[in-house]
């Protein structure tokens, strides 16, 4: 059957295909299997139920991605799902691990980077010397990868909500509302892998399973990787508060604007209602005012200074109010 995927056994990588790993299966050394799922057109569930033996209801999780992080314990093996950080949303940053004593198998979809790096780093980490199994080498090389993928995430969202909320103080809009919005959902999911995930981890080195392979030595280095997701848990939750502290920055600087621009209509219109009350009133039709304000001086003292005077009284009593700008006394 076509699988795509890599075997590697006494330090040797090779392309898998099913005659090498039931070989492989049959003998005694250990050995790895990482088969990308995205491919095999559903052979990887066939491999391993049949060939493997694995139960059922763990094949059937290992054919369904974007699950929650989980650790389940079975009578021969044990069945792991880690997630790391995937702002891009494509399904690479999650694997499915099957252990037992002897061999590990991995699934993932498409070009995991975790998995790409834990190659790299396998005959250079002091864990594969003498205080670990090689199968918990590679599990912890591959959650440790995933766990630490959210740092550089984290980061750039630190500085995109800095960088925001000081758009926002200068000139805030609609959009950086709606980002603000994309951002928290953001969150929400990175909080939906990263608590069950240290909930997890918490098992694990509570002993609350029996682990294949792991040692007192090597369980350190698990409450480290348990460290770091409480971090990165916590990370979260301060972000998100952030967040809501920069929202109700948005919506007060908007109030603030709006109460300012209503502030300048108010006095605009405070400014023409003595204007309309002295023209409409020397404006009426009357015989007297017909008849005896018709000389120049009258036209400029009465008409044009009784409204300059009404003006500039307005304005000095705004002014001692304080709704011009200046101190208010």
């Amino acid at each position: 059957m076509p699988m795509k995927g890599t075997l590697t056994q006494n330090g040797t990588d090779t392309e898998a295909n099913t005659e090498d790993v039931l070989a492989a299966l049959a003998g005694k050394d250990f050995f790895w299997l990482d088969l990308d799922d995205a491919v095999t057109d559903g052979t990887v569930a066939e491999l391993l139920g049949v060939h493997f033996g694995f139960h059922p209801l763990a094949v059937a999780a290992a054919e369904k991605f974007k699950q929650r992080p989980r650790f389940d314990d079975y009578d021969n093996f044990v069945y792991l799902v880690a997630r790391g950080a995937d702002p891009t949303d494509n399904g690479q940053a999650e694997v499915h691990c099957f252990w037992s004593d002897r061999y590990v198998v991995t699934v993932h979809r498409g070009d995991c980077p975790a998995v790409q790096a834990v190659r790299g780093r396998m005959t250079q980490h002091r864990l594969a010397a003498t205080i670990a199994s090689p199968q918990i080498v590679i599990v912890y090389l591959i959650m440790n990868a995933l766990v630490d993928g959210f740092f550089p995430v984290l980061n750039e969202f630190d500085e995109k909500i800095d960088a925001l909320e000081d758009d926002i103080l200068k000139a805030p809009t609609e959009e950086q509302l709606g980002e603000l919005f994309d951002m928290k959902r953001e969150l929400m999911n990175m909080r939906k892998v990263i608590a069950p995930q240290r909930d997890m981890m918490a098992s694990i080195n509570a002993g609350v399973a029996d682990v294949p392979g792991m040692t007192d030595e090597a369980a350190r280095y698990f409450r480290d990787l348990y460290d770091h997701l409480i971090r990165l848990a916590d990370l979260v939750d301060s972000y998100r508060d952030l967040l809501t502290s920069v929202m109700d920055t948005h919506l007060s600087t908007v109030s603030n604007r709006l109460n300012v621009v209503m502030k300048q209509l108010a006095i605009i219109a405070t400014v023409f209602l003595p204007l309309s009350w002295l023209t409409g009133f020397f404006g009426q039709n009357f015989a007297f005012l017909v008849g005896h304000i018709t000389t120049t001086w009258s036209f400029f003292v009465v008409g044009i200074g009784t409204e300059v005077v009404a003006v500039t009284l307005l304005f000095m009593l705004f002014r001692r109010r304080g709704w011009l700008g200046g101190p208010s006394v």
